[in-house]
């Protein structure tokens, strides 16, 4: 969503490259049109005014680091803004000293409320917590029924209630939830998140009611959930909530769509709250805590290897990834089962572009980001299809693979026998590829390393 931002960004920093020494006048033009990005980007005035005076200051009369150019010092002096703009650190989530921890999820109608507790529900299994959902949202039907399938797709313990019948209300939105509070506590579960009625537009009723919840629950934290795609009106929503309920932290959702990035950097200098938690995409696991310095890597075109990393750690299969390196790297054989098995790991992932955009947008990477929108998504699922096409014999020896083979294989995957071709020359480059990687050494090198690499890695960019 920071692809605007990021180029206008870079473009202010060019001004400054090839400059000898930082004066006032090439940094009040690097001012200039780093302001008119921030304000295009749907940053709060506010905020860009107090970011843009902390910069200048602290640009103008700096003495030049001898390990940095002007341009670079620039851009060390906006990246130390914009993290302590967002916060820093990442922000902690707060558990009850006796469970259940409560958690209550605030926020206006179609921002994403429901679908970010099943997502919250679904991160703190994966951290080892039970969690037990609850929808007090009385007033639509639809959106108890909801939540109730969101829970169902991630494998979550929801507690439905008996309406008996009453009236939509206040008491009836009280009963629910201090039964739900005890089924956690009777059955062991340790967290309760609660999903309340949301509104189209901030109201008394709404907040009246949220108060209520507030003093009944005693909740660990109140949880904003903003779509980033409104950009200032969520961070004004936030702002109205945060008076009435004290908000203790901030997840923004849709943030993998093509808003503008003003919300980001506005919501919590707002709200004085830090933003835990985004949402990036519709599945269950598109969704992590948020990292000030990762997010600001993002803006400045640095990339974010780091969640790069982690993301493969956690979804790619380690035994297989291993048997792999050492069947194509060591010269144990590396056939067309191994090339579609490599394709399904690569897809758990995510899209090539989600991937591609964690890479830097600057030198050797600078380019990949504007080829990842045109990777075409539907030629990974053509090659899978190509290579189940094949009989097992074919795929474990591909020299057998006749003009003949290749017609059935192309007719049996919907495919053309040009594109059958084109499979076998990039699967033939690769085999010789990793075989002379062999050759080199480098595979027992990896070998020896295995994920111990990825630590490496982890120390150089400072974790």
């Amino acid at each position: 969503m920071f692809e605007n931002l990021t180029e206008k960004l870079q473009r202010a920093f060019k001004h400054l490259r090839g400059q000898g020494t930082l004066t006032e006048e090439n940094i009040q033009e690097a001012m200039r049109e780093i302001r008119v990005a921030l304000l295009e980007a749907d940053v709060n005035l506010n905020v860009v005014k107090e970011l843009i005076d902390h910069i200048r200051d602290k640009a103008v009369g700096a003495e030049v680091m001898t390990a940095l150019s002007p341009s670079e010092q620039v851009i060390k002096i906006v990246r130390d803004e914009l993290i302590a703009l967002l916060g820093k650190d990442t922000a902690r989530f707060k558990f009850a000293p006796q469970p259940p921890t409560v958690i209550l999820m605030a926020g206006l109608q179609g921002s994403g409320k429901t679908t970010t507790t099943g997502k919250l529900a679904a991160w703190l299994k994966k951290g080892g917590h039970r969690p037990i959902l609850v929808s007090v949202d009385v007033y639509r039907p639809a959106a108890r029924e909801q939540l109730k399938v969101v829970a169902k797709s991630i494998d979550a313990k929801i507690y439905e209630g008996d309406l008996k019948g009453e009236q939509p209300g206040s008491k009836l939105v009280e009963r629910l939830a201090n039964e739900a509070r005890r089924e956690a506590r009777n059955f062991g579960f340790d967290t309760l998140i609660v999903d309340t009625a949301g509104r189209l537009h901030v109201d008394e009723e709404l907040m009246t009611e949220m108060e209520q919840l507030k003093k009944l629950l005693n909740p660990q934290e109140i949880l904003f959930v903003a779509d980033a795609m409104t950009g200032q009106d969520a961070v004004n929503s936030a702002q109205d909530f945060h008076k009435r309920l004290g908000l203790t932290g901030v997840v923004l959702t849709k943030m993998d769509g093509d808003a503008r990035g003003g919300a980001a950097l506005s919501i919590r200098h707002v709200t004085g709250q830090p933003i835990k938690f985004i949402g990036t995409g519709e599945k269950p696991d598109a969704f992590e805590p948020f990292h000030p310095d990762r997010i600001v890597g993002r803006i400045l075109g640095m990339g974010d290897i780091l969640s790069l990393v982690e993301k493969a750690e956690a979804t790619l299969d380690k035994k297989k990834s291993e048997e792999f390196a050492k069947k194509a790297l060591l010269g144990d054989g590396f056939t067309l089962e191994d090339f579609r098995d490599q394709l399904k790991q690569i897809k758990k992932l995510g899209s090539m572009e989600s991937i591609l955009k964690m890479l830097p947008s600057v030198g050797p990477f600078a380019g990949m980001q504007q080829a990842a929108s045109q990777v075409d998504e539907k030629q990974f699922v053509r090659l899978e299809a190509m290579i189940n096409s094949m009989t097992p014999h074919e795929r474990r020896n591909h020299d057998i693979i006749s003009g003949s083979r290749r017609k059935r294989i192309a007719a049996g995957s919907g495919t053309s026998v040009q594109e059958v071709n084109q499979l076998l020359r990039q699967y033939a480059q690769m085999a010789k590829m990793f075989k002379s990687m062999g050759k080199g050494g480098l595979a027992k090198q990896m070998m020896r390393g295995g994920m111990g690499a990825l630590g490496m890695g982890r120390q150089k960019f400072g974790r």
